[in-house]
């Protein structure tokens, strides 16, 4: 399985050129504090106990109303999972402002775990989340390393510790994004070594988790079963978001976002034709979400282009070129007498 390293999205404010940002500090050695007018008492330069400061202050200066606007623009629903992670965003911006006040505590753990079926937007979620976690100063940069099984378990003797290590050096600094982690545990294979992987993760997990932030995804039902049957790895996950599955309006509004990034459009014969489409689509096997609504949209652009080719003669207008007709979808083998499913979504 092919690794993929994604960085999210940064702004000026953050990135550093020096690398890691702590909290307590910002990009060039300027303290945070410089930038929250308050009285100071005279060690470490702290605030004093009567100062008073702003939490609107830090979330302007930590940029993460950008974060929150790109999951709104980006997707649709998930209200309980944005809230979610406006709550540990608030967790950590309170954290840095009792900082400034030397109430020091131990800190937040961030490991978290994503539950749900495919294409609800858990790897969008986890970008977002770390650039969230840079911008606080929480995580040294903004990255996710995404992992599956094959990236992290070895086939024979010696080979997984190199594999995992690999893949944790490659993420530290940022987010691990680990999908399908239960595929890691085989109880009923005495030879598999997925539990050595499951060894290194806990333990750097514990003792850098000031470096790296661990996020499992996958099944809901999967997972609970993972955790417990490896407790360790249960008590080492703090935040849990559950991702639930889209309803037909909801996946309508999802085409609509994507057909408007690619400036195409349904028809209004079309829009009650692809609504048909997902009620069939949805009752058979390997439903994709948010992904089989994409699949199917390029597959609805490909038969709008050879429809549009194999007529040489047809003066094609702007919004010919834009506009996707009920055959453009009526094609689709969801729609034939005997429906065969398509494991592509």
């Amino acid at each position: 399985m092919q690794r993929r390293r994604s960085d999210g999205p940064t702004s000026p404010s953050a990135s550093s050129a020096s690398g890691a940002r702590r909290p307590g500090s910002e990009p060039g050695g300027t303290s945070r504090a410089r930038r929250f007018p308050g009285i100071r008492s005279k060690q470490d330069g702290l605030l004093s106990p009567d100062a008073r400061v702003t939490l609107a202050a830090e979330r302007q200066a930590s940029g993460v109303d950008e974060v929150f606007a790109a999951l709104d623009r980006e997707l649709v629903g998930l209200v309980p999972v944005k809230q979610k992670v406006e709550e540990i965003a608030a967790l950590l911006m309170v954290d840095r402002v009792r900082q400034r006040f030397g109430l020091e505590a131990p800190r937040p753990n961030l490991h978290m775990c994503f539950t749900g079926p495919p294409g609800t937007g858990k790897t969008t979620v986890a970008l977002r989340m770390a650039d969230l976690l840079h911008r606080l100063g929480y995580l040294e940069s903004g990255h996710m390393v995404h992992a599956m099984r094959d990236d992290l378990v070895g086939e024979f003797i010696g080979h997984t510790a190199p594999k995992t290590k690999r893949i944790l050096e490659q993420a530290m600094g940022g987010v691990l994004f680990i999908d399908e982690a239960y595929y890691l545990y085989r109880a009923e294979d005495s030879k598999d070594y997925g539990q050595e992987a499951i060894e290194i993760l806990l333990q750097v997990m514990e003792n850098d988790r000031d470096k790296i932030v661990v996020i499992l995804a996958g099944y809901k039902d999967r997972m609970e079963h993972f955790f417990g049957s490896n407790p360790g790895m249960s008590s080492r996950i703090a935040h849990h978001l559950d991702f639930a599955p889209y309803g037909v309006d909801e996946l309508m509004a999802i085409s609509q976002v994507m057909l408007e990034q690619a400036k195409y459009y349904l028809s209004d014969e079309a829009q009650g034709v692809f609504r048909e489409y997902l009620i069939r689509r949805m009752k058979q096997p390997r439903f994709a979400y948010a992904r089989s609504v994409r699949n199917e949209l390029e597959r609805s652009r490909l038969r709008h282009a050879h429809r549009l080719a194999t007529d040489l003669d047809r003066r094609c207008s702007r919004d010919d070129l834009m506009r996707i007709e009920p055959s453009d979808i009526l094609a689709s083998e969801v729609f034939s007498p005997a429906v065969i499913p398509d494991p592509a979504g």
